[in-house]
């Protein structure tokens, strides 16, 4: 990225003064707080031992103050202030009239209920004739349904009416299903959704409910298990579905997730109780730093393997991928049920760590990530600051940090899902097309 022109050291000195004020207060009550449990409790036990019991006391009291209230005030907050806009409808954004589209007047689901987000992907994507022009033939048109918040009152209830409209447009027809779990504000990558839709002829349907207003970072830092149970509920009520269906000829189930999408489509079933009929598998791109599933696998990585991009096992079910296509492991086949992690070595979202506070954290070190400054060092609490803001700030070019370039998703589900008849002529050229709209 191009260099800043000014390190701005004025502004920079006033907010760090006013952040020192904040906290020199904050020291301050606390001390007050604990002299004050601890002058009480000295009227029954040693000094001592009241000092410690009280430093413990105050310790309970701040955290249940600033976790109970003050967080919980201010997730309210930033849920109210980000649901007026998800309410706005834009004046460029038409209700479909095509009855297999959600949000058309034949949809179960109305239109303004689906949110500004839900509104924007169902009316968004290629085409029928945009794929027939790319492809050369003619393709039917991909199937998109979404469920906005408002749609329902519980999630339960928007899961069950996302599996009806997925029957009523005839979804469970297509080859390939893929059950989407938006990030925190409700917004699909288009460079996902879009790739994926040409890569499969049309011949392809999604599927994806809403279950909050919030960005993925501040859900991610305040509520890690935002979401959880919307994924579950869908996951439980259109698997659940699936399976009933005949093997031979229901379509391959897949799940995707960007972010906290990520995180919360990991969380949406247990592996153990899908091991008899398992979905063909998941890409999860962006994996957020909580995700447990993903931690698990990179610290028992190859140690012959970097963090930023571990080899795990055989890789007959799990693989790494990022700019460069890391998915193509000579000798060793894919198994029946897989997961690819697509992920920047720049994601702040994937990469930072609570730890980074007094250690240096693993994709700091040799060989470093291609997209990593050898200029960035680690110093201690400054390096986590630094993490946290980078997470924060999400701003980076595409194809770096947490935007995730068409370019790289396509090779990420040529490889999971094996389009058929699809050549590497054809994913250059759709590289090409891709490349071309930014």
């Amino acid at each position: 990225m191009e260099p800043v022109g000014t390190a701005q050291p004025l502004s920079v000195g006033l907010i760090a003064l006013v952040v020192f004020g904040v906290l020199f207060a904050l020291a301050r009550l606390f001390r007050r707080t604990f002299q004050a449990l601890s002058h009480q409790l000295q009227r029954f036990i040693p000094r001592r031992v009241s000092n410690v019991i009280g430093v413990a006391l105050a310790a309970v009291l701040f955290w249940s103050v600033f976790d109970g209230i003050l967080f919980s005030f201010a997730l309210r907050a930033a849920d109210s202030s980000y649901q007026q806009i998800d309410d706005l409808v834009e004046d460029d954004v038409a209700r479909p009239t095509d009855p297999h589209q959600t949000g058309s007047p034949m949809s179960l689901i109305d239109w303004h209920d689906l949110g500004r987000q839900g509104r924007g992907f169902v009316s968004s994507g290629p085409s029928a004739d945009d794929i027939a022009v790319f492809l050369g033939t003619e393709v039917p048109a991909p199937i998109r349904v979404y469920v906005g918040l408002n749609s329902a009152a519980t999630p339960e209830a928007r899961a069950q009416l996302a599996l009806e409209e997925l029957i009523r447009v005839d979804a469970f027809e297509r080859s390939i299903l893929l059950l989407l779990t938006p990030t925190g504000t409700g917004w699909i990558d288009p460079a996902a959704i879009d790739t994926v839709e040409y890569l499969h002829r049309g011949d392809i349907a999604s599927v994806a409910v809403q279950y909050s207003y919030l960005p993925s970072p501040l859900s991610l830092l305040v509520e890690a298990s935002y979401g959880a149970e919307t994924a579950r509920a869908v996951f439980d009520k259109i698997y659940g579905y699936w399976t009933e269906l005949p093997e031979d000829s229901r379509p391959a189930l897949y799940l995707h997730g960007l972010s906290l999408g990520a995180l919360n489509s990991d969380l949406a079933f247990d592996i153990f109780d899908v091991v008899a009929d398992p979905p063909h598998g998941a890409l999860w791109s962006g994996p957020p730093f909580r995700s447990e599933t993903w931690r698990s696998v990179t610290a028992r990585r190859d140690p012959d393997s970097p963090a930023w991009l571990p080899r795990f096992r055989d890789g007959s079910v799990v693989r790494f991928t990022n700019q460069k296509n890391g998915l193509e492991i000579p000798g060793e086949p894919w198994g029946p049920f897989r997961i690819v992690y697509l992920q920047y070595a720049s994601d702040p979202v994937t990469f930072f760590e609570p730890q980074a506070f007094y250690r240096e954290p693993d994709w700091m070190r040799e060989p470093r990530g291609p997209d990593v400054s050898p200029e960035l060092r680690w110093y201690p609490v400054v390096t986590m600051l630094q993490l946290a803001a980078d997470m924060a700030a999400g701003s980076a070019p595409n194809g770096y940090g947490h935007d995730y370039a068409a370019a790289d998703y396509i090779e990420a589900w040529v490889a999971l899902t094996e389009p058929p008849r699809w050549t590497k002529a054809d994913t250059n050229r759709l590289k090409t097309l891709f490349a071309e709209k930014r």
